[in-house]
This record gives C-alpha cells, structure tokens and sequence, in this order.
C-alpha cells in the first residue's frame, strides 16, 4: 500500500466567502488485495454454472425441491441432494430497479424477478433481461441463460430471459 499527501488550492473568484476553504488537503491511497471465500456445501451449484447446468437441492426425506440449493432442508432438517433442472420456469412476482448492483455490468433496465423454476417448491430471485418492464406479466415463461465469460460476481454467470 501506498500513500502520498498532497495540499491542493482551488482558485476562484475574488468575492469568494469561503476563500479560507480553499486549501484542500488530498490523500491518494493504492491498495492490492485479494479475496478469498468458499461457497461451502452449495458449491457444486456455483461449479456446474461454469458448465451451464443449473443444479438445486431436494431433500430426502419430504422431497421438497429447493433454489437456490440448500444443504439441509428447512423443513425437516434432513441433509438434501442434488437434482439438475431444466432451466425453464415462471414469473412469479418482479420489482424494476433503478440502480443495478455494484456487481452488475448492464446498460439495460435492472429487474430483479421470482422465479419459480419448474419442479421447485420454492422461488428463486435473479435478473430477468432482455424484456420491456411493460412486457412483464404474472406467469410468463422464461428460460436459464448462461453466461460465456468470466464476470466480476458468480451470479452473472446466468440470468432468465422469455422464452
């Protein structure tokens, strides 16, 4: 890390009352760090993404089918295994966001949507693109796309589209 400091005067008009604020202190720090983080027991969800497969939990004892995966059902606390979907789903409910995560590299509108995903028992919240907000409707069918690049974030491996 480096760091240097620096006293800056902004020059302005000769009326100027805050004259005496105008010497400015500015510190320009540089930072490299790395980050690490395991996705634990979910990991092979974030794993088969890679190779666009989308992949939730059912568990094994009531057989709920659960996105995004869960490592042991909340339900009946049994440890749940892995199913591969399809893929295809419905909109359930959609919110239009005016400002898209830090994470997200779009220059179209951000919607954030519930998906149910077709054999799931519960909804799964994601990005829908590549659809006009006054296009939306309860219901409407989708589709997983997957991603052919690395990006900033896991999560922009994949989003939903219409079908």
């Amino acid at each position: 890390m480096t760091e240097q400091l620096r006293q800056q005067t902004i020059r302005t008009s000769v009326d100027d009352p805050f004259e005496a604020f105008r010497d400015i202190a500015l510190l320009e720090v540089h930072q490299q760090f790395s980050y690490r983080h395991s996705f634990g027991k979910v990991s092979k969800f974030f794993l088969e993404l890679a190779d666009s497969k989308l992949f939730a939990t059912r568990c094994t004892l009531c057989e709920r089918v659960y996105m995004p995966p869960r490592a042991v059902c909340p339900d009946d606390l049994s440890v749940t295994g892995w199913l591969e979907l399809s893929g295809h789903g419905a909109l359930e409910s959609w919110t239009l966001c005016p400002r898209a995560p830090a994470y997200a590299q779009t220059g179209e509108p951000y919607i954030l949507a519930y998906i149910r995903l077709d054999g799931t028992n519960s909804l799964f919240l994601h990005q829908l693109k590549h659809i006009s907000a006054d296009s939306l409707s309860y219901g409407l069918r989708v589709k997983t796309v997957f991603g052919t690049t690395m990006n900033q974030h896991p999560l922009e491996m994949m989003w939903f589209e219409p079908l």
